[in-house]
Order: C-alpha cells, then structure tokens, then sequence
C-alpha cells in the first residue's frame, strides 16, 4: 500500500512517498516547474496510490489537486481532519498547516514526552507539545534569508549579503559583521528558547528541522534530535487518522 503526502510551502514543496508504514523516499520539487514535476513524478510510481494528503500554506494550488485526484484520493489538510494529537492554540483557524503537521511529527516520533519543535525555515518557528500530547503554541520569528533582506531594504548602505559560514562573534567587515550578527543572533534566540521551555518542562526533547536547520542548529549546546522530514511524518500520521 502507498500512502503520499504532499508539502506546499511558501518558497519550496516536496512529496514524500511511504509503504507498509515506512518512509520510502522524499522528493523535492521545483515551484516554478511544479505541476509538471508532478506529472513526472506520479507516472514513474510503481503501484497504486491509496490516498494523498496535501498540505500548503501557499494558496489552494487547484490545478496541481486535479491532477493528482486523477490518480488517487485527494485529502486536504484543513482544520476539520482527525488529528492524533489534541489542537489547544487559541484561534486554531489562524494556525499554520506546517506547524501543525511538525508538531504531530514531533509527538509522534516522542510519545509522551515535552517536546519542542524548532522549523528553520522561511520563518523560524517554535512549537510545543506537552506530555500529554497537547499542541499548545509558540513562537514566529524571521528566518536567515528574511532576516540578511531587511538589513538591506530597510537601510540606506548595508548590503544584501548572502547566507554563509561564519562562526566568530567579531565581524571585521560590514559583510561578516552582518553574518555574525544573523546567525549568532539565531543561535542565541534558540537557545534563549530552549533554556526558557527547559526552566518550565521537565525531560524537554529538542526536535529540529527545515530547510536552514543544518546550518542553524549546529552550534547548540542542547542535545537536539535532526528530523529533516518532519512535516511529512506529521502528515502520513493526519493522513493515517482519517482513512482509518
């Protein structure tokens, strides 16, 4: 049985493939060329397609949903589907579909455990859940590349520098002090987090991911567990509760 599950984010989207409650592959596709790099995609899959959970936070994607509903059943991720986790955020329609799939990842890759979610992405984001599986909320924060563009659009000389290695704390050119000052002020924000949440929770579970995760998260102190394919864990789990 092959169950897929779709990400459609703000700047990148990819499909993810499972099989007898595994993980088979996760494919990454182009946003400009996406509905073709979907055609592709669904034609070279070996066996039927039970279902497809979509999830985006970019717009409703019309074309690329018929498409795939004429290879199998389309669910898609909205505030009325099943969860296995239970959803306490306050106003639950204003909720991210990539926040919550993470954290369902997260709980489900810890059960019972105070988890929190740190998503390197576009935005960062933090999330937690309790050890009672209670999805309760967190934190937005700009991401590495929204952070390097308004130090340029929103000043007069500082230059748009590209995101890249520098571990010192003293930047000895605009350029470096720039990047000490993004990525040291990143690193500082998620450990400001993680020891914040560990002074409230005990047994806190540090789980990372997103694009920029790698680069990120490297430097913290805490023991953190790498999930790059969170999102997608979370929505074959969403997926899973509500053919069942």
């Amino acid at each position: 049985m092959i169950l897929l599950t779709m990400d459609i984010g703000n700047t990148s989207a990819s499909v993810a493939v499972f099989s007898n409650d595994k993980l088979f592959s996760v494919v990454t596709l182009n946003k400009v060329k996406l509905l073709q790099q979907i055609k592709s995609f669904l034609k070279q899959l070996r066996g039927p397609v039970e279902a497809c959970l979509v999830a985006s936070v970019a717009g409703k994607n019309r074309e690329i949903i018929n498409l795939i509903r004429k290879h199998t059943r389309v669910i898609l991720l909205n505030k009325k589907l099943l969860l296995p986790i239970k959803n306490k955020y306050r106003t639950p329609n204003t909720l991210g579909n990539d926040r919550l799939a993470c954290a369902v990842g997260a709980a489900m890759l810890f059960p019972k455990r105070n988890v929190l979610v740190i998503d390197a992405g576009t935005c960062i984001k933090y999330d937690f859940v309790n050890n009672k599986g209670h999805y309760l909320g967190g934190s937005i924060t700009p991401g590495l590349n929204m952070r390097l563009q308004a130090l340029h659009q929103f000043t007069a000389a500082l230059p748009l520098v590209k995101p890249a290695q520098f571990n010192k704390i003293t930047g000895r050119t605009t350029e470096e002090s720039i990047l000490s000052g993004v990525l040291q002020g990143i690193k500082f924000e998620m450990e400001g987090f993680v020891k914040a949440y560990n002074s409230q929770v005990k047994s806190l579970k540090v789980v990372v991911t997103g694009g920029d995760y790698l680069s990120l998260a490297k430097g913290l102190k805490n023991d953190i567990f790498a999930a790059p394919n969170l999102i997608h864990i979370g929505l074959y789990d969403i997926l899973k509760k509500n053919l069942a």
